[in-house]
């Protein structure tokens, strides 16, 4: 069975029947006395009941452009010619596809948010309101409220709105608490306001912490078993403080109904993107202008660190902050503003939490020595994306002098190939025009148009050097090389090679 990672606000509802069954079977069970701390602990009632009215249900209008009479034409059920509802359906499925001059329509969809200032301040989900035209909030005693955007991080799936509250009505609001003292197996609650029909709330335990799910470059989830259905994205985990240590955001699952795998955005990464929003309506986040990559072991041992750790320097922008600073290409960096690097993520999120401005201390490994260097930080342009590597050019192979190094057919480079592999005249180094199949450097993903700029962190300009410095690492034992390797285009990134 398919298993898929859904928005919890999108999700469908469990099957009614299997459950029933699973119900009846357990009645026997059921029979029998229940240990209390099979339930779970008792505060739960009391923090449920305290913050309950705090949670709220997010309702949202979208209008949709009506589909033309060229779409959906499988859509209507055939019927035997002459049968009574043939008149029916092509009327009910052509207006449903606008056939008969159908307008635009509105769609509505639903989620769940929670109070954080009696001044009318609710968190949820960006994903809950994106698109909508229209948004309002709906409190737990059914009161009905239009709410504004107050602004949105797409890349940790959060927003702010705000509403004005009733007269003479007093809100409920919550408090964040410490997502970095979550223990595993701690129970937490739950709680989200799906349909308008009053606060849900679900018990389990932390499953896990820090879950990277590849959903977004920030990803530092809070996995718990606490069920986490339709129309609960965006709705508050609490401790058994009544302190919210985070948001629900994601489930997987197959069959669209809790099975147990709920993700949950930390606290420790709601406060200071909700604190923003707050304040400038948009997220401004530290930027170091630089590319990074993982250590691995193989790219460890060719720069003789112990243990693999830290984030690989692939490449640095020359308008940011990292170049005048003097971190370059090589450089591991280990340890960013007195915090240890384990992984090139942990850099990202720390470097994003960091104001714009701030000077830091950044401790990198160059050439198997600790270097401090100073950076002051700038701002992530919210635009900011990769660049995609330019399609490799396969052209038909010329007859050149070229030389077999490590499954790699060499050459250097001259003013046609650069030409026919389109590689700018920036880009300096040995071009590689051929891979051995079945090769570690095929295994690797180098190819023809390939250009290696360094062979362990001294440059080559011929595929004589590279040799000669391949085979005195195989005279001193090595067991990899670390090939600096640059596409046409320029960006670089760094292939460990072996030598066995």
């Amino acid at each position: 069975m398919p298993v898929a990672i859904a928005h919890s606000s999108r999700i469908r509802p469990l099957r009614i029947r299997p459950l029933l069954a699973a119900l009846c079977l357990g009645v026997a069970v059921l029979a029998s006395p229940v240990p209390a701390f099979a339930r779970g602990p008792e505060g739960i009632a009391d923090v449920a009941e305290k913050v309950i009215d705090a949670v709220v249900n997010i309702s949202t209008t979208q209008t949709v452009e009506a589909k033309g009479s060229g779409e959906s034409k499988g859509a209507m059920p055939q019927l035997p010619p002459g049968s009574p509802f043939e008149e029916f359906f092509e009327d009910f499925f052509k207006n449903r596809r606008g056939e008969k001059g159908g307008a635009p329509r509105k769609t509505n969809s639903l989620g769940s948010g929670f109070i954080i200032d009696p001044a009318g301040v609710v968190v949820t989900n960006n994903h809950v309101i994106a698109d909508s035209d229209e948004i309002n909030v709906i409190l737990n005693d059914g009161t009905k409220i239009k709410a504004e955007l107050v602004g949105v991080d797409k890349k940790t799936d959060l927003a702010v709105l705000k509403f004005k509250p009733p007269a003479g009505k007093t809100l409920t609001a919550v408090k964040f608490g410490d997502s970095d003292k979550l223990r595993l197996g701690e129970w937490v609650i739950a709680i989200g306001n799906p349909f308008s029909l009053g606060g849900t709330v679900t018990a389990g335990i932390v499953s896990a912490r820090n879950r990277d799910i590849n959903s977004g470059p920030y990803d530092s989830y809070i996995q718990t078993d606490a069920a986490i259905n339709r129309g609960n994205s965006g709705g508050p985990l609490f401790n058994l403080n009544g302190e919210v240590v985070g948001v629900n955001t994601l489930i997987i699952s197959p069959s669209g109904g809790s099975i147990g795998i709920g993700f949950a955005v930390p606290s420790k990464t709601v406060v200071p993107v909700v604190d923003q929003l707050r304040q400038f309506g948009e997220l401004r986040r530290g930027w170091l202008g630089v590319r990074i990559q993982q250590v691995t072991d193989e790219i460890a041992d060719s720069l003789n660190i112990k243990p693999a750790r830290g984030a690989l320097v692939a490449g640095v922008d020359d308008k940011g902050p990292a170049k005048p600073a003097g971190i370059e290409p090589g450089d591991v960096v280990i340890k960013f503003d007195g915090k240890d690097i384990k992984e090139p993520k942990d850099l990202s999120r720390m470097v994003a939490d960091t104001a714009v401005g701030k000077t830091v201390d950044v401790v990198v490994i160059r050439k198997g020595k600790e270097e401090t260097k100073q950076v002051t930080l700038g701002r992530l342009a919210d635009d900011a994306k990769p660049q995609p590597a330019s399609a490799k050019s396969q052209p038909e192979a010329e007859k050149l002098v070229t030389q077999k190094v490590l499954g790699l057919d060499l050459a250097a480079l001259s003013k046609d190939l650069r030409g026919r592999y389109k590689i700018k005249d920036s880009v300096k180094g040995v071009l590689v025009t051929g891979v051995d199949d079945g090769s570690d450097a095929a295994e690797k993903r180098l190819s023809a148009g390939d250009v290696i700029v360094e062979v362990a962190q001294e440059s080559v300009g011929n595929a004589a050097d590279i040799k000669k410095r391949v085979d005195q690492l195989k005279k001193d034992g090595k067991k990899s090389v670390l090939l600096l390797v640059a596409n046409g285009s320029g960006e670089l990134r760094f292939v460990a090679l072996s030598l066995q």
